[in-house]
């Protein structure tokens, strides 16, 4: 008798331990300085087709994660992954191969598209460069790109400036998936747009995430959009994640004060509504110098005691994927 075994796959997009620091250059009397951790220690992972939402407040870290997760900068520590191999270190043939499997969506769709460059030869210049199409195929794919974003093709002819802010992200949207990536990372691809088409700009993510089963970390300080499009949530708070869970978890049972805080910030029909109860924090919300002795969150916090002053919590499990690093939940 024989027993079958079944391997489980590694997520798509992994990271471990991952840390930056910064070393500020000394002032005028010298002097040794600290180095500023803009991340530290996180580790998170994506599955193919999946959402994974990371909010936090601005200056909290995010930007920088995603920069190192497209190897724009290099970790001081720790491991990414992409499915299943090391791409912590790339050689520039590697980089290169890697940077068209993970591709970026920016905040602002117009500084993201070389204003001189005609929209056919902004499509265009991705497939050339990966060399995926030639000849009369790159024409059909450039007017499949446009159809794909919802865009007609009397598009091509005309310049980024000729757009509205919500066409120039569907632009940006169109020569990111021209290459055909397994990752998107979205920095606050809705925060500039109007309301109505922000959830246009969103329903398109969520389409696209079907037909092609990308894989997407979605970033955003607003917690209400992030909810929108996420399978599950990370919330980061001076460069560490502080709670993570599977979304409809996260945003029923939040466990973190500071996660509260932001489910409490999102805006409700009626001022009767309001989530009382949660008190506001003040307090700095800088990623700090050098290494805290105790939780990040102890200046603003009001539930914190004298263990949160002197001991850093760890994320720790509270159900099935539901991770908080608070001593007292």
């Amino acid at each position: 008798m024989t027993t079958a075994t079944t391997a489980i796959a590694p997520p798509l997009l992994a990271l471990t331990g991952v840390r930056k620091e910064y070393v500020p250059r000394r002032g005028l009397f010298g002097g040794a300085a600290e180095p500023v951790r803009a991340v530290d220690g996180v580790s998170l992972s994506v599955d193919r087709g999946e959402t994974l939402g990371l909010v936090g407040e601005s200056g909290c870290g995010k930007s920088t994660l995603a920069r190192i997760i497209l190897r724009l900068v290099a970790p001081s520590a720790g491991t990414l992954r992409l499915d299943g191999q090391d791409v912590t270190r790339l050689s520039r043939a590697r980089a290169r191969a890697y940077r068209r499997r993970v591709q970026m969506i920016f905040q602002d769709p117009y500084s993201s598209l070389n204003p001189r460059m005609r929209i056919d030869t902004l499509l265009r210049e991705p497939l050339l460069i990966h060399g995926l199409a030639r000849g009369g195929a790159i024409e059909a794919e450039v007017e499949r790109l446009l159809s794909q974003v919802g865009l007609a093709t009397d598009a091509l002819s005309r310049y980024p400036h000729e757009f509205s802010g919500g066409q120039r992200q569907r632009l940006a949207i169109a020569r990111a998936i021209a290459v055909s990536p397994e990752v998107m990372v979205a920095d606050e691809p809705v925060s500039a747009l109007d309301v109505s088409i922000r959830a246009q700009v969103l329903n398109l993510l969520a389409d696209l995430q079907q037909a092609r089963s990308l894989a997407y970390l979605f970033i955003s300080h607003d917690i209400a959009v992030v909810a929108y499009l996420s399978h599950r949530i990370a919330v980061m708070y001076q460069g560490v994640i502080v709670e993570t869970g599977p979304a409809r978890e996260v945003l029923r049972h939040p466990q973190h004060p500071y996660t509260e805080i932001l489910l409490a910030a999102v805006p409700v029909p009626h001022p009767r509504l309001r989530n009382q109860a949660v008190r506001h924090p003040t307090g700095e919300t800088s990623v700090p110098h050098g290494a805290p002795s105790g939780c990040r969150y102890v200046a603003r916090c009001p539930i914190m005691q004298r263990r949160c002053q002197v001991e850093p919590p760890e994320l720790h499990a509270l159900a099935d994927g539901h991770f908080v690093a608070c001593h007292l939940r």
